[in-house]
């Protein structure tokens, strides 16, 4: 649904009756997907309209933090040749964040300020909620109209009522951890299907950090995929985000005196201390302690001899 009585005479900006719009900006930044193709056909699908009396469906991508959520709603959007927004949920957002906020022009009039959401669904754009667990209801609620046939939303704040453009379609990702808010049943049953992004191969797990960090040596880049490897398969959050960061902040070490450089190993460990914490050289201590606390019973074969030579500078007994 467009809205009829509505214009936009400048690209910045959208009139709605009596009220202009400011709009927000989009993100320009590309990203390709490396992983498994099969989930993004699945999110493509999920915006496909295959009647007029269809309409798209609004996912809800989940994962452990750092797997790529963001990034598979940003290649989505590439392969539908449309321009994404992002809108960051948090704990304190409301209602008239996610839609339209009032501003104060320089001028010491009021303005209004179309949020990444409302921008995109004027614009016939997609928009990303992310996040969207760590949202209170009341801002959900604002949201309820839009996510089912309706497609709609309310602004008290400016007053209007906006419709979405044809073209506009959104998803919201949701990472799978303890810090967040139980989004209600009635936006449960909006924000469908579910698409679970795991935890990459091995393979697709080197080929994100080689795109990431082209610059890298091959032999860091393989340990770096060993040990995350080895933290997927004991269950442990550890994701290829922070398999970046510690490949470059051991490279970063490494280049800071030429003169007497640290050698791979030692800056390796180091990055795996100061990025995961010390408790990281030891996977499976972690993992046992982590199993216990959950109930369950600890793995019998320890990780360091498993993974580290003895002698190894890494081996958590070193």
């Amino acid at each position: 649904m467009s809205n009829p009585s509505s214009s936009s005479t400048n690209p910045d900006t959208y009139q709605i009756g009596q009220v202009s719009l400011r709009l927000a900006r989009p993100i320009t930044l590309r990203q390709q997907w490396i992983g498994d193709h099969e989930i993004l056909r699945q999110l493509l699908a999920c915006w496909l309209v295959i009647d007029e009396k269809d309409s798209p469906l609004s996912p809800r991508i989940v994962g452990q933090p750092g797997v790529g959520k963001t990034t598979l709603a940003m290649a989505a959007t590439q392969e539908r040749k449309q321009e994404l927004y992002i809108y960051q949920c948090t704990a304190d957002t409301r209602p008239e964040d996610l839609l339209v906020s009032p501003v104060i022009a320089e001028s010491g009039s009021i303005l209004y300020q179309a949020s990444p959401l409302v921008t995109a669904m004027l614009t016939g754009n997609i928009c990303l909620l992310d996040e969207g667990n760590r949202m209170n209801e009341k801002s959900w609620a604002s949201l309820a109209s839009l996510l089912d046939h309706r497609r709609i939303v309310d602004s008290v704040v400016a007053g209007v009522q906006i419709a979405a453009h044809d073209g506009f379609r959104c998803c919201v990702t949701m990472n799978e951890d303890a810090s967040t808010y139980e989004v209600p049943d009635y936006i449960l049953s909006r924000l469908q299907p579910t698409l679970k992004v795991e935890f990459p191969s091995k393979d697709h797990e080197l080929a994100i950090l080689q795109y990431h960090l082209p610059f890298a040596p091959a032999d860091l880049l393989n340990l770096t995929v060993e040990f995350l490897q080895k933290a997927h398969q004991l269950d442990l959050s550890f994701s290829v985000r922070d398999g970046i960061h510690m490949v470059q902040y051991a490279l970063k070490r490494m280049a800071q005196d030429p003169q007497h450089p640290l050698a791979r190993d030692p800056a390796w460990r180091e990055a795996l201390i100061t990025v995961l914490g010390k408790e990281a050289l030891d996977l499976d201590g972690l993992a046992k302690r982590r199993s216990h606390a959950l109930g369950g019973q600890g793995l019998p074969q320890g990780l360091g001899d498993f993974f580290f030579e003895e002698d190894s500078p890494l081996h958590p007994d070193q």
